[in-house]
């Protein structure tokens, strides 16, 4: 994904078969070898991995020289092994994923042999960390658990990781394909580079992909270098849907992703038979999570409770200034150990701990300086500019005019006339999410649905809410649902999620949802477009 931003993920379905025409063993010959540049290029991206994992604290904190020279020196000699073998252990791994051996999955797992001395027994040490992690969400999302190991091609499990086209995190999320999945990018947070956030972002998207392709080796190549790429292959082979039919048609960096992938698998399955041993690495082996409503700096917590500022930005990766802007709104912090506890017991004090000094207006300038500058500098800073409007109009559309009342969000408006926040936004030329009482808002919606929304600009809040939940049950009862006409009720629509519909209703969480609805985790799964979910009780 480190070249890919997505535009329209949606507009890339092409319905295609994944019947695989022929083994793919015997694809060899078809495969363009690697020149010289290429193989330095593809060792040079993994000794910068290197470098870059060994420089962040918690490895330095937890690989001391002497294990490290021992390692080093029982890896003195790079060990292979025949055709043969290679093949038969990718064979004995159970996957979903067709695991194939040829000469690129070859060369990929001799160059991670031959640069990988400090590099595997690090990453052997991380995954006990992370890929417990991820296998949950992937379990849940129903993803197969070995594609845990792209979070390795992506950024050697770097949480922090910045490429140079400014994919971030475990999983190398563009800017605006973070922002499809949820993931927020300001000047103080990027949820990119938190963890957990990320990896469900990833199997959403991974599913997603899954969704128009069937077939996980094409869903990883569309991974990293996108739908629009992956279909122009498919479009110029012929209508071949086997990604080693489509090699030669991918992008350069795509065609050494998938077998970059496959080695991975390998060597992650069989790294003892190389004579590579974990790296201990010192994570915390548990940690818990606090609410923080008011802003807040890392050094009010370091002050107060003791524990060390390395620690807070290796839990926390996703606050880049080491502030918390917890008075916009409610934001997470996670603690080492009992440390969760003792920053309930010293809120208070932790808050009010020389505030006037982590926030004078000096401070706060300084941070901006910075900011502006190192964006300013960054060859890269495109990536984090907003997404492009898209302010079309769709065709057999009427344009009417909503003037903003006391209480409407956003969310409401584009509710009751069943439009995307973004579209409303991007139709009134608005960025920020601020409204105004008597502001002017032009929608567009259906002239044949026309007199179904002329009336809205007039009625009270009360029977604009009545009349969506009355449409919302008229529909349904034509289903053959009867609903408590107590409730107010939503009707999924195709891109919504449980956090995407909460958004409409301020006070409304997706936790409130699931609980009225009593939603288990699977439930929300199996949540179809068009389904009716309750909201809340009328008031």
């Amino acid at each position: 994904m480190k070249k890919f931003f997505v535009s329209a993920l949606s507009v890339c379905c092409l319905g295609m078969t994944t019947a695989f025409a022929q083994d793919p063993e015997s694809t060899d010959d078809a495969l363009v070898s690697n020149s010289i540049s290429e193989i330095v290029a593809e060792e040079n991206q993994v000794s910068d991995e290197i470098d870059s994992l060994l420089s962040l604290w918690y490895i330095k904190n937890s690989i001391n020289s002497e294990e490290m020279s021992r390692e080093t020196a029982l890896q003195s000699t790079p060990v292979y092994f025949s055709d043969s073998i290679y093949s038969s252990v990718l064979k004995s791994i159970p996957t979903t994923f067709p695991l194939v051996y040829n000469q690129k999955v070859k060369e990929w797992i001799e160059m991670y042999i031959r640069r990988g001395k400090y590099l595997i027994p690090t990453l052997l040490g991380l995954s006990q960390y992370y890929f417990p992690k991820i296998e949950q969400v992937f379990d849940q999302y129903g993803i197969p658990l070995e594609l845990k190991y792209l979070t390795i091609v992506e950024s050697a499990l770097n949480p922090v990781a910045v490429s140079k086209t400014g994919a971030t995190g475990l999983w190398q999320f563009m800017y605006g394909t973070g922002r499809m999945y949820d993931l927020e990018v300001t000047t103080l947070v990027d949820d990119r580079r938190d963890p957990d956030k990320e990896t469900i972002a990833a199997a959403k998207f991974l599913k997603d992909l899954y969704s128009i392709y069937g077939d996980w080796a094409l869903v990883i190549a569309a991974y990293n270098c996108g739908p629009g790429n992956v279909n122009k292959a498919i479009k110029r082979s012929g209508g071949k849907t086997n990604f080693w039919e489509i090699y030669p048609y991918l992008p350069l960096e795509t065609r050494g992703y998938v077998p970059a992938f496959i080695s991975v698998n390998y060597l992650m399955n069989n790294y003892k038979a190389h004579g590579y041993a974990p790296f201990r690495v010192d994570m915390p082996s548990y940690s818990d999570t606090v609410v923080i409503s008011d802003k807040l700096h890392f050094g009010q917590v370091v002050g107060v409770l003791g524990v060390t500022l390395d620690e807070l930005r290796t839990l926390n990766p996703q606050y880049k200034k080491d502030i918390i802007p917890g008075d916009i709104k409610p934001m997470s912090l996670r603690l080492p150990g009992d440390y969760a506890t003792r920053f309930a017991e010293q809120e208070k004090e932790i808050y009010d701990y020389k505030d006037s000094i982590f926030f004078s207006p000096a401070q706060t300038l300084e941070i901006a300086k910075a900011t502006a500058s190192a964006y300013a500098n960054s060859s890269n800073s495109r990536n984090y500019a907003p997404e492009p409007c898209d302010n079309s109009i769709p065709a057999g559309s009427s344009k009417l005019t909503y003037t903003v009342k006391q209480g409407d969000t956003f969310g409401f408006i584009a509710n009751w006339y069943d439009v995307k926040i973004s579209k409303l936004k991007c139709w009134n030329n608005i960025v920020r999410d601020r409204l105004n009482v008597g502001q002017k808002l032009v929608v567009y919606v259906p002239t044949k649905r026309l007199n179904s929304y002329k009336n809205i600009d007039n009625m009270t809040f009360a029977q604009k809410q009545s009349q969506k939940s009355n449409q919302i049950v008229a529909q349904s009862n034509t289903n053959g649902k009867k609903l408590d006409s107590n409730y107010e009720y939503y009707t999924i629509r195709k891109g919504d999620n449980l956090n995407t519909i909460a958004a409409h209703y301020p006070g409304i969480s997706d936790q409130d949802i699931m609980k009225i609805n009593g939603f288990t985790s699977a439930d929300v799964r199996r949540l179809q477009i068009g389904q009716v979910i309750k909201i809340r009780k009328k008031k």
